[in-house]
């Protein structure tokens, strides 16, 4: 992966006149600016937390210098050795991440590091020079030695840090890697990998959900946006049960397949939205940040339940963890507008319910076809017309490592429109989050073993994935548009009538 390794030492760092030609070329390389285009979608996760350095001072790390609160385990060697790889992924992507300069500062990083290894090694020997009796003269050559290697170290260490925190900086810019078997270019790229059902053929004059929603009284936009703003709406009467029998038929057909239901928090903190590979600040973003806090609204329950197991090491017997969440989201919707935004399809408050996945790497694939299958298998019993698309590079966030989307076909709205994703994130997120699982030994541990040592190998970082079960919305819209009428009733689909009290058809009220 793009992402793989370990972190990098964050050692101390700024150097002193005696190593002048090595600090010159750090803080040139720590102040040149680098411009950062944030308006891409493939480079969602490009922006990362930063805060002020407000001690000051004349290091590396001052000036008004930025600093990432918390750090990706970025193997760096890797983006080096496969520099063309991880070059040809950028830009297939279309990701604003600047891998020559990642590299530079990457090449940097190691020179620095190796002349602080070497003063320490020096310290550490004058150190031990004058463990033993010597002549005062010595004594105090090796004194005056030792702090001017200290006071070297302070300064080499201090432009280390700033260094470090730079790379980090512009390496969290650069995307996960790409499937092989994803197509090459925008969205129009995109594949069909399946098709379910066909158009309904209409022998009446047939309406948008807005229309509907009028007649039956399902939804009252114009007091929404007195109150809240455009995009907002008041669902009334069936709409409300129709809301809640699709949450309560989703969790209760993704929970017989071994997931466990949760309700998530709906504010989480911002480090959490930037690790799940959102960006809250940037220009464009799609997240509301509360203002003098730490805090967002979240757009997605992928968020918290990412965040669920965040800095925890998992027992390999536990994997796989299967969630389905149920939470509102919200989202700004910047840059949306049109005819074909209208109604339900793009608000700014609606209810999901999602799927999300921790496993082993090596199983990541297969559950990914698992959670389309799901989608697949509970949009076809709804009767809906639908296509499985395979989506295409420019079209992937910064964690997808591959992704699906079903679009279903809305006749009001005369188009198919987007009602889930499944994305396979690999070890995007769970490198910035720090979740890792701890294989199990492949045999039993001997009976001389010490005490308290972990068994099996070394730790590795879990696979995640995501997938809608139900966007409400949008799935409103497809059965309003759909199963309408002609004497404007709605016929509620099947599996949903136990959820709705038995109700089979939505109709007119009566004047």
């Amino acid at each position: 992966m793009l992402t793989c390794g370990r972190f990098l030492s964050s050692s101390a760092a700024t150097t002193t006149a005696s190593f002048s030609p090595l600090r010159t070329l750090t803080r040139s390389l720590l102040r040149r600016p680098h411009p950062r285009l944030l308006s891409s979608a493939s480079a969602a996760a490009a922006t990362t937390a930063v805060e002020p350095d407000t001690k000051g001072g004349s290091g590396a790390g001052g000036g008004g210098a930025v600093r990432p609160q918390w750090k990706a385990a970025i193997d760096f060697k890797w983006i080096r050795d496969n520099r063309d790889a991880v070059a040809d992924n950028i830009r297939s992507r279309n990701s604003a991440a600047n891998l020559d300069l990642v590299l530079e500062l990457y090449d940097e990083y190691l020179a620095l590091q190796k002349e602080v290894e070497r003063l320490r090694a020096e310290r550490n020997a004058v150190a031990n020079k004058m463990k033993g009796k010597l002549d005062p003269s010595v004594r105090q050559a090796l004194v005056e030695e030792g702090k001017n290697l200290k006071e070297a170290l302070i300064g080499l260490e201090e432009d280390l840090v700033g260094l470090t925190d730079k790379l980090q900086l512009e390496a969290q810019s650069i995307p996960n890697a790409t499937h092989p078997d994803v197509p090459v270019g925008g969205e129009e790229s995109s594949v069909v990998r399946k098709e379910v059902g066909s158009q309904r053929s209409f022998n009446f004059t047939i309406k948008d959900h807005l229309q509907l929603g009028k007649e039956l009284d399902l939804f009252d936009f114009d007091a929404a946006a007195e109150v809240s703003g455009s995009k907002f709406y008041y669902l009334k009467n069936e709409a409300v049960l129709l809301e809640m029998a699709l949450v309560n038929w989703a969790i209760s057909e993704v929970s017989k397949k071994g997931f466990t239901p949760l309700i998530t928090p709906e504010i989480v903190r911002s480090s959490v939205v930037e690790k799940c590979g959102f960006q809250p600040r940037a220009q464009n973003t799609q997240v509301y940040s509360i203002e003098n806090s730490d805090q967002c609204l979240i757009g997605t329950a992928e968020i918290p339940v990412g965040g669920i197991h965040m800095d925890s090491i998992l027992l390999e017997s536990a994997l796989p963890l299967k969630y389905v969440a149920y939470s509102h989201c919200f989202r700004t919707e910047a840059g949306a507008a049109g005819a074909a935004t209208r109604g339900l399809y793009r608000v700014h408050q609606f209810s999901k319910v999602e799927m999300f996945i921790f496993c082993r790497p090596e199983e990541s694939d297969k559950w990914h076809e698992e959670l389309i299958m799901i989608e697949e298998d509970l949009y076809a019993s709804l009767g809906l017309h639908f296509k499985t698309l395979d989506m295409a590079t420019g079209d992937l966030g910064a964690p997808a490592y591959r992704k699906f989307d079903i679009e279903a076909w809305m006749p009001g709205l005369e188009r198919y429109g987007e009602i889930s994703s499944a994305s396979n994130c690999t070890d995007y997120q769970s490198r910035r989050l720090g979740i890792r699982y701890r294989p199990a030994p492949s045999e039993p541990p001997p009976a001389n073993a010490k005490k308290g040592k972990a068994a099996g190998g070394p730790t590795q970082f879990v696979h995640t994935l995501n997938a809608t079960a139900v966007a409400v919305p949008r799935l409103m819209v497809c059965i309003l548009e759909n199963f309408q009428q002609e004497d404007g009733s709605i016929v509620i689909p099947e599996p949903l009538r136990p959820f709705m009290g038995g109700l089979e058809v939505l109709s007119p009220k009566s004047k």
